[in-house]
């Protein structure tokens, strides 16, 4: 295994910690859902983190319309006695995105050598074209060369 691949797995572990978590965003948003659970006051978190209460308000709203940005939620979470943190999902575990990818791409490269093939009456059969597609996807996923994302 070489150092890329040990690296790109350790990656991958962090992330599948998150695979399959369900975190929904409150339809209030983080920030309006965690004050009410606290009990606290829009005035009362604007003092806190000492800014204005139309500041609170702005924020909730920039939060619902996808606007806040990473430090006023910080910055929220901390007055609030939280830690903030955010996370990308993956719906299933890294490798299998990576093995969907992999596939995707081989497939795409055995369709087109298989269209010159046939053009030049050297077609091959559905047995011999899944393993070729099998066998690059491996090759593909071993050395995830600088395209591997690109679609073509």
């Amino acid at each position: 295994m070489s150092v890329k691949q040990a690296v790109r797995e350790q990656y991958q572990a962090i992330v599948d910690a998150f695979q399959g978590s369900n975190i929904e965003t409150p339809t209030e948003g983080w920030i309006r859902t965690v004050r009410k659970a606290l009990g606290m006051s829009g005035a009362q978190l604007a003092k806190r983190m000492g800014v204005t209460r139309a500041r609170i308000a702005q924020a909730e709203k920039a939060e619902l319309d996808g606007g806040v940005t990473l430090k006023s939620m910080q910055a929220a979470a901390e007055a609030m006695g939280c830690r903030f943190a955010y996370v990308f999902v993956p719906p299933d575990a890294i490798e299998n995105l990576i093995i969907a990818q992999a596939r995707k791409k081989a497939r795409a490269i055995v369709g087109t050598a298989g269209k010159h093939m046939a053009l030049e009456h050297q077609a091959v059969n559905d047995s011999r074209t899944q393993h070729e597609v099998s066998r690059l996807m491996q090759e593909l996923m071993y050395e995830m060369p600088p395209d591997f994302w690109e679609d073509k």
